[in-house]
């Protein structure tokens, strides 16, 4: 009972618009003092929370994003996309699709690919004489890929706290869920372009326009190769793959793109800073919360429930799509990983799911859950790349919401989809 009215308190508080990072921390404060417990143990566990080897990985990816974007990669992935496929029907909105499969091999963030890319997609978009909502719509809805296709930060967060998976074979199950959404969204833009009679390049660029723009765009594409290649040769190992990262953009900018200067690598750092400040703060509090909701017997509960009603597999598979649903929609991704993974992990063991299969399932839901209304956060940050409100932002994204739902399960329920390419491998 007690840990039921903890988290009707913690959706509350959401609810009414505190910060996401000090929801969890007053809630944990609130879980601490009804358990009588000491408030002097918060501390240690904050810093337990983060204190873990695999985590150097996020900063050193979100800083190899920022100078890869900085040095004006994302321009030369946009040009490529558009000389690949700009000709197809709703060439535009494939190109915005194409572009994100592309720049997730370099960020494995939402907010970054809808913030990097976003602007110039939608800029793009708008001069082809596509309708702002849609252009706002499917850039929402293409970020998403970001956070599947390696590398990727929720699935490093993911390993660490699962323990039973590595981040390779992680990212390597990641690979053909992330080209099926990006695919299935292509298709739902042809129809609905097809259907409004939305413009079409009706020029094909020529093999040399593509062979061109293609170079510019190689060291972009190289960098997700550089790093899958070094972690399953032994060369290094994914923490590590990470700082290679680094000194691989810095290298492609300097001696290739030839847009690099110290200032802007100090604008880089400053950048990563700010916004690794954050999740780490909130892996801090939601740390310590699932401690707290540990010993308040949550799982235990929800465990019970699950072995109640769930009484195989497939009704387990389809309770947690919608509990992690609707927590993706509460939740950022670092929070809802801490708490939910401990939780429905051990149920799923249960039921003998594979444990990369289980994660693609609950990083592609947390995923979704990012552009689901009425707050899903990459919602938030596209509306206002967009500059957008939100019940438009929130009528735009609801057909492409629809597809990557339908993916989703088939996903679900089709598990080779995601441990065919980990088990090439020998990771299944």
């Amino acid at each position: 009972m007690t840990g039921l009215l903890i988290l009707i308190l913690f959706i509350a508080v959401i609810i009414i618009g505190v910060p996401i990072g000090s929801a969890i921390g007053f809630t944990t404060m609130i879980s601490f003092l009804l358990l009588g417990g000491n408030i002097e143990v918060i501390p240690q566990k904050l810093f337990s929370g983060v204190n873990n080897f695999t985590f150097l990985c996020i900063p050193f990816f979100v800083l190899a994003a920022e100078i890869m974007a900085d040095g004006g990669i994302t321009r030369n992935i946009l040009n490529f996309c558009n000389n690949l496929i700009g000709h197809i029907r709703g060439g535009l909105a494939h190109v915005n699709i194409l572009a994100s499969c592309f720049f997730a091999g370099i960020t494995g963030s939402a907010t970054a690919d809808a913030v990097g890319l976003g602007t110039l997609e939608i800029k793009m978009m708008d001069e082809g004489g596509y309708p702002h909502d849609f252009s706002a719509g499917i850039t929402a809805a293409s970020a998403i890929i970001g956070p599947i296709i390696p590398p990727s930060n929720a699935m490093i967060i993911y390993a660490t706290i699962a323990g039973n998976v590595s981040v390779v074979s992680l990212f390597l199950g990641g690979v053909l869920p992330g080209l099926l959404i990006g695919l299935s969204l292509m298709i739902l833009c042809y129809f609905i372009s097809k259907k409004n009679n939305y413009p079409v390049n009706p020029k094909r660029a020529s093999i040399k326009m593509i062979v061109r723009s293609f170079i510019d765009t190689f060291p972009a594409l190289m960098m997700p190769v550089i790093i899958l290649g070094g972690i399953l040769s032994g060369l290094f190992t994914a923490t590590e793959s990470a700082a290679i990262a680094v000194l691989y953009a810095i290298l492609v900018n300097k001696f290739i793109l030839k847009t690099f200067s110290w200032r802007k690598l100090y604008e880089n750092i400053l950048s990563t800073a700010k916004m690794t400040s954050v999740v780490f703060f909130i892996i801090a509090v939601a740390s310590a919360m699932g401690w707290a909701i540990t010993v308040l017997r949550v799982p235990q509960s929800l465990a019970a429930f699950f072995v109640q009603y769930a009484s195989n597999k497939y009704a387990f598979l389809i309770f947690a799509n919608i509990l992690l649903l609707i927590v993706g929609m509460l939740l950022d991704q670092a929070p809802a990983l801490l708490i939910m993974v401990p939780i429905l992990l051990p149920v799923a063991a249960s039921f003998s799911i594979h444990p990369i299969h289980f994660a693609m399932i609950v990083t592609i839901n947390l995923c979704i859950g990012l552009i689901s209304p009425p707050i899903g956060m990459t919602l938030f940050v596209t509306s206002s790349v967009a500059k957008i409100s939100l019940m438009r932002m929130y009528r735009a994204i609801l057909p492409f919401l629809f597809v990557e739902i339908v993916v989703l399960f088939i996903i679900t329920f089709v598990p080779q989809i995601s441990l065919f390419i980990p088990s090439l491998f020998g990771f299944v």
